[in-house]
């Protein structure tokens, strides 16, 4: 039986971006086992996919932290043997980073990754086997389809999917009336869309008859989506603004909503993986290369240097509800 090692371990956008790519490997190889490095915090979503056999949780952003502890040293010695336990027929390192590239160093087998002309860190290129040719300005999911295709022997033509059931996911949903996600945070500042403007489009929603919800993952976060709630009189409760929750949590809370609004981060590609109707806003990135991608109803708003008006972000939701089935 074939052992396939996916390299594919941050952020939480890239990791969705990937789930495809594992998809396509699934299909050209039903009976292999497959693995996927990738960062602790995020191993509850990677574990939604069907097609993964096992995933091995890394911790490079924690450890960057406390390098010179033993129990730091000990994880990373821990970690080494467990990728070591097996040889893997082929390895692929889809992040093209030279830390992702040192962990692919350490696997037994042959290690498969981009090549200088498509790599954002030439220098990983030394840590690989085979070298694979892919179109540098392509969209990431399409570069992780193609490089995984080109390692493996095949080639991606099959529509895009990202293995994840929404129905299921949406079962351990706990709101009852139909309710919008508003994904208002990001670690990215130059991301963050105005406070002012997401309690215009939270009174918007409320007015169209939904619930809102505000997920959040740090303490400042959380606060923003008290203040917004409030300020749009839709109530501070667990309802609105629930407690943090693991990833799969929250991936749940998404698959259950009516739809989504959020701007250019992570959670807003998890929402498009499981087809739930989206309405992305960008500010300060290129939806080209990283716009969300799948098979609900999809409207990007704004752009770089382009911060759209709550106004256009209503619009926009009215033609995705009315284009969703």
């Amino acid at each position: 039986m074939a052992e396939i090692l996916f390299i594919k371990t941050s952020s939480l956008g890239d990791v969705v971006h990937h789930m495809p790519a594992i998809t396509d490997a699934r299909r050209h190889l039903p009976d292999a086992r497959m693995a996927w490095v990738v960062e602790e915090d995020y191993v509850p979503l990677a574990r939604l996919h069907p097609g993964v056999d096992e995933v091995i949780p890394v911790a490079t952003r924690r450890w960057r932290g406390k390098l010179f502890t033993p129990n730091t040293w000990r994880e990373i010695l821990g970690f080494r043997n467990i990728i070591r336990a097996r040889s893997y027929q082929a390895t692929i390192d889809t992040q093209g980073l030279l830390r992702t590239a040192v962990i692919a160093n350490n696997v037994r087998g042959t290690k498969h990754g981009y090549d200088r002309a498509s790599i954002r860190e030439p220098l990983a290129c030394r840590f690989y086997d085979v070298r694979h040719r892919v179109k540098w300005h392509a969209h990431a999911i399409v570069r992780n389809r193609a490089l995984c295709g080109l390692a493996l022997g095949y080639e991606p033509k099959q529509p895009l999917d990202f293995g994840l059931d929404r129905a299921a996911i949406a079962r351990t949903a706990a709101n009852v009336k139909p309710y919008a996600v508003l994904i208002h945070a990001t670690a990215q500042s130059g991301k963050l869309w105005a406070q002012a403007h997401w309690v215009a489009v939270a009174r918007g929603i409320r007015d169209r008859g939904f619930d809102v919800v505000l997920p959040w993952g740090a303490t400042a976060e959380r606060a923003r989506s008290v203040a917004i709630a409030t300020a749009a009189g839709i109530g501070q409760g667990l309802d609105h603004v629930p407690d943090r929750r693991p990833l799969d949590a929250v991936a749940a809370q998404i698959a259950g909503a009516s739809f989504v609004i959020g701007v250019d981060t992570g959670l807003v590609h998890v929402a498009a993986a499981l087809g739930v109707p989206l309405v992305a806003i960008f500010i300060d990135s290129e939806p080209g290369l990283t716009g969300p991608m799948g098979a609900g109803p999809i409207a990007v708003v704004g752009g770089k240097g382009a911060a759209p008006a709550p106004l256009q972000v209503l619009h926009a939701l009215d033609r995705v509800l009315g284009s969703a089935p």
